[in-house]
């Protein structure tokens, strides 16, 4: 983690990765919840995901975790919860990458709901 990230991503998040869907019953399945550091804004502006379709923001995560992915469920605050639908969690529309300016350790990404 670099020496920004340290003091600036002290909130806690759970991300829940999306695995695709059951062949029979078209279900969305996904991975096991797992927690992770960041910080969060809640904006609401328009945006366009990696596909060209705009949709309007509801939360921005700021964190290091490079493999979140459009598609994954996210939730600020830790969760044991195996169902992200169940606990609440936030659909990933886009994700933005960022480059570590100051130590060059590990690029910054923007988590999009």
């Amino acid at each position: 983690m670099s020496a920004v990230a340290n003091w600036s991503y002290t909130a806690r998040a759970t991300v829940w990765p999306w695995l695709g869907r059951d062949d029979w019953s078209g279900v969305e399945q996904f991975g096991l919840p797992e927690v992770f550091a960041c910080d969060y804004s809640a904006e609401s502006k328009r945006m366009t995901d990696a596909t060209g379709v705009e949709f309007t923001t509801r939360q921005i995560l700021y964190t290091e975790r490079a493999d979140i992915k459009q598609g994954d469920r996210v939730l600020i605050g830790e969760s044991l919860e195996v169902s992200p639908i169940a606990a609440g969690a936030l659909e990933v529309r886009a994700v933005k990458r960022d480059a570590d300016t100051f130590d060059r350790a590990a690029d910054d990404y923007q988590v999009i709901t």
